[in-house]
């Protein structure tokens, strides 16, 4: 299971409903996970201050994201696409362009196994599960989640209505970038260290999970429970590609070709509504 691409679906499915896209995301884990793996593994900064390095890092990118969208109007898409490239070289200049080897101990405890009547575990999956749960209760119980919803559907009606709609999509960018940083946890011990090509497939996998699970790419529709679903359905359509010897760049072409299929329905249900 990706736990990496479970993280960032689980925000990318929020700012969606904003009808706004993060194609930065697998960079900003990259980044973060570098920052992390390089400060507690070479640097031999405490394991905690490096983890809160790396979440910080991805706050101040996704809130870069959110501050070009809010203040300076500029499309969502362009300005994340243009932030994937600065933060891929970044990655690079950083590191080196070299990989950071396993991580310190501290680092591998999300990859410590336990069972349930049998049944074996992660600890980062049972991270994944609390962060989709407390999500679903924000969106669905809050008055800023409901206000994330209304803001998809007419931000116009929701910035008459009183509401800073700024202050609250900067917010969702930010708080995106803090979520990229648990990815970015969970990918070191995931693939065991961190390397500056991490991340590169991660947009199409996240925007695959979450229109696959009924977020709407035009805002307001869309809920949690359908990006989990969307997120194990990738990820069992990616083990099983893997499992038959398929080659990487024939997935990257059915992956497409998903995304393709799940938008024009959703074009189309739209029209029909």
């Amino acid at each position: 299971m990706k736990e990496g691409a479970q993280k960032e679906a689980t925000r990318l499915g929020d700012k969606l409903l904003t009808a706004g896209i993060d194609l930065s995301c697998g960079m900003i884990m990259a980044l973060s996970s570098m920052v992390i793996g390089k400060l507690a593994v070479e640097q031999g900064v405490p394991v905690p201050l490096a983890i809160l390095a790396g979440f910080a890092v991805g706050a101040f990118v996704g809130w870069a994201n959110g501050l070009l969208i809010t203040k300076w109007k500029l499309p969502p898409f362009i300005v994340t696409l243009g932030m994937y490239s600065i933060v891929f070289a970044a990655v690079k200049i950083y590191s080196k362009a070299t990989s950071v080897p396993m991580p310190a101990d501290g680092l591998t405890f999300l990859a410590q196994r336990f069972t349930i009547f049998g049944t074996p575990f992660t600890y980062g999956s049972l991270l994944m599960v609390a962060l989709f749960v407390l999500t679903w209760l924000f969106l669905n119980y809050t008055a800023p989640g409901r206000h994330i919803y209304a803001l998809g559907n007419n931000p116009e009606a929701v910035r008459l209505s009183g509401i800073n709609t700024s202050r609250l999509l900067l917010s969702v960018y930010t708080f995106a970038g803090v979520l990229y940083g648990v990815a970015a946890l969970l990918l070191l011990e995931r693939i065991g260290g961190a390397s500056p090509e991490a991340g590169t497939t991660e947009n199409l996998e996240s925007i695959t999970a979450v229109v696959i699970g009924g977020t709407s790419l035009f805002g307001g529709r869309g809920n949690v429970l359908g990006t989990l679903v969307g997120v194990l359905i990738v990820g069992v359509f990616r083990s099983g590609l893997t499992f038959m010897g398929l080659d990487s760049v024939y997935q990257n072409l059915i992956t497409g070709i998903l995304i393709i299929l799940a938008v024009a329905t959703d074009q189309f249900s739209r029209r029909k509504a």
